[in-house]
């Protein structure tokens, strides 16, 4: 069995878009985050889940380490990140850009990828 932690609406700035004036200035991204942690997290010890501020870090570094043209890229570039870095069966991220340009008023765009330690 395994134990699901969710953070949401992690906000990290970051120059991401395929149009280059998205990419001359940072503008938020919101991560929602499910991260499958072991069933030792119900024990009350930290080190047997996730720390929270670790996670941010992580999300922190991908978002400004480098840039990306697609909100897909930049998902399962953090999905792999996550996986890599802790002991998580799955990470799933979804991110969403509130500031689109589009043509029709939408609240945001998104995309959620799931990655799954093998």
């Amino acid at each position: 069995m395994s134990v699901t932690v969710e953070l949401y609406g992690l906000e990290v700035a970051g120059a991401h878009g395929v149009e280059e004036e998205e990419r001359r200035e940072p503008q938020p991204f919101l991560y929602d985050l499910w991260l499958e942690v072991p069933e030792e997290a119900t024990s009350d010890r930290l080190e047997a889940t996730v720390d929270y501020r670790d996670v941010v870090r992580c999300v922190e570094e991908i978002s400004a380490g480098r840039q990306f043209q697609l909100l897909e890229a930049m998902a399962a570039a953090v999905a792999d990140a996550l996986v890599a870095r802790f002991e998580l069966e799955a990470a799933r991220v979804r991110v969403r850009k509130p500031a689109v340009r589009l043509e029709a008023p939408v609240e945001w765009t998104a995309a959620t990828v799931e990655r799954r330690r093998p």
